[in-house]
């Protein structure tokens, strides 16, 4: 008989031992459910179960002879164990591993003693492999479980965008912002804005709430406004309004806030966890670029109403203009043919002509309003006498003027104006108008003419009650018709026709009260680049 190995001749030895072989009990009739084991405890389970089957693989070589490797087998319960459960279960594995290997393989064998330092090296190496994919697995599964919350938060902010675009009035995106927020954080919410919107000095509103609520106590009310005011988080978890029940956040728009959305909680927990506030921030960025959308479709639609009610109105005014002309030219022309037989006709006549006279005067203005505004307006600018301006004007409103007096102030040495000499004429005709008109019936209409700076002044005063304070420029609108002025009279246009000639001429216009009394002063400033020098003269102040 060939001889034996000492390993195999222990076995041999413990083969003959009987083992007692108890019978199998009879499973119960009827099995209640088992309790849930934990994780440590199945890792610790399954490590064991790893390291009973290498130990066996390991015994099955060790029969051949070669048990010069059976150390490396235990590497694998111990690198699934660090890698799968954590350090603490990997440390024990690893421990166990060692222990086991120098129990069943070191010499002496059945006994935890180590004759060879070299086996000790092996029992540290299972250790340390250990803790080092213990580490490495930790990392790893902490890289996943991040990895796994950004795409969570990816979905969920992708859904809530999807909602978003189907938003597209205000009443409806505060509800939805709630109910999102509500759900993914799941926290309880409320959303405040001002009430009515875009105006940021109106009390703040509760506009939804997941639960329901009507409204806030005063320091949470107090720690909303201060985040819309500020447009940063107020509440826990924040530097400002701590004492709040409430973490308020600002709902950004542009570069103001919208509304403040709320979040908190029932249990003594804080509102906002480090780990969801990028997804509220994400959540509520969302939300701002759906305000800035609605907000520009809001604006698109206000333009597109002024933009058709600008054409409705150049039409009318274009029908009413064209139509009336041809009439009201037929009506002049015969009231100036007629010729009176008494004082009582001349009177009638007189009066009828100044008025058909007005009337052609306004057609004009509608006519020439529908020019500024549909960029028709033509112009032809040539060297123009202040003077012979003036007169020409004058003469044109001899009925207008009537009992008003009428000073000049235009010095006769002044330089050629470079304008159109039409649009030039009717900005005078409207000025000298606006002036008698909202001036006393006896009072003076004064036309002057002086250097400013390099330019010219150009201006009519009258001596009415002037402009209110703040209506300098509104003044010169259409259809405006200022109320605790002089300017309440009138259809309003002809100082916007005066307005839009001069621009088109090149000047500007102004408008103020009179410094040296009662009354306003509206002045045609003219460039340096409009004036071109003449010779000799000497001023004028004269009266008309």
């Amino acid at each position: 008989m060939p001889s034996l190995c000492p390993r195999q001749q222990h076995l041999l030895r413990a083969s003959v031992i009987a083992v007692p072989v108890s019978p199998i009990p009879a499973p119960p009739a009827r099995l209640s459910p088992l309790p849930r084991a934990p994780a440590g405890m199945i890792g610790s389970l399954v490590s064991l179960l790893l390291i009973a089957g290498v130990t066996l693989a390991g015994e099955a070589l060790a029969l051949h002879g070669n048990d010069a490797d059976i150390s490396m087998l235990y590497c694998i319960p111990v690198i699934h164990a660090g890698t799968r459960y954590g350090l603490r279960t990997g440390l024990a594995t690893g421990l166990v591993a060692a222990l086991t290997y120098d129990f069943f393989f070191v010499p002496p064998l059945y006994s935890l003693a180590i004759a060879d330092p070299s086996h000790g090296v092996s029992m540290v190496i299972l250790i340390g492999a250990a803790a080092v994919c213990s580490q490495l697995g930790a990392q790893v599964q902490r890289q996943a479980l991040a990895a796994q919350a950004q795409a969570d938060r990816n979905g969920a902010l992708a859904g809530f965008a999807r909602a978003l675009m189907g938003v597209n009035r205000r009443a409806d995106l505060w509800p939805l912002l709630a109910r999102e927020i509500a759900r993914l954080m799941d926290v309880r919410t409320v959303v405040l804005a001002p009430d009515p919107p875009g105006e940021g000095g109106r009390r703040l509103v509760v506009k939804a709430a997941v639960p329901k609520i009507e409204a806030l106590d005063l320091i949470d009310g107090v720690a909303a406004r201060w985040a819309f005011d500020t447009a940063r988080p107020t509440g826990p978890g924040s530097d400002s309004m701590a004492v709040s029940e409430w973490h308020f956040a600002p709902v950004l728009g542009g570069n103001s806030a919208h509304g403040v959305c709320g979040i908190g909680r029932d249990d003594a927990q804080p509102p906002l966890s480090p780990e969801q506030a990028p997804l509220l921030a994400s959540l509520l960025d969302q939300a701002g670029l759906a305000l800035a959308r609605i907000a520009a479709e809001e604006d698109m639609l206000a333009l597109g109403k002024v933009q058709e009610r600008d054409r409705l109105r150049a039409a009318l005014l274009s029908s009413i203009g064209h139509d009336l002309r041809t009439p009201l030219t037929t009506v002049l022309g015969m009231l100036r043919a007629i010729h009176p037989e008494n004082p009582a006709q001349r009177a009638q006549l007189d009066t009828a002509r100044g008025e058909a006279e007005r009337l052609d005067r306004f057609i004009a203005n509608l006519i020439d309003m529908v020019r500024i505004e549909t960029g028709g307006l033509a112009r032809v600018l040539e060297p123009v006498d202040l003077n012979e301006a003036v007169t020409a004007a004058l003469d044109d409103l001899r009925r207008v003027l009537g009992a008003h007096r009428v000073v000049v102030e235009v010095a006769r040495d002044l330089p050629l104006v470079m304008a159109d000499p039409v649009l030039l004429h009717h900005c005078l005709i409207n000025l000298i108008d606006n002036a008698a008109k909202h001036g006393p019936a006896d009072g003076a209409v004064t036309v002057r003419a002086r250097a400013a700076g390099e330019g010219l002044a150009l201006a009519v005063l009258d001596e009415g009650p002037g402009i209110s304070a703040g209506e300098e420029q509104r003044v010169f609108g259409m259809f405006t018709r200022l109320e605790g002025s002089d300017r309440r009279g009138g259809t309003g246009l002809g100082l916007a026709i005066v307005k839009g000639f001069a621009q088109a001429m090149g000047f500007e216009v102004a408008a103020a009260n009179r410094a040296g009394g009662t009354g306003a002063v509206f002045t045609l400033l003219i460039p340096p680049g409009n004036l071109r020098p003449v010779d000799g003269g000497d001023s004028d102040g004269r009266e008309a």
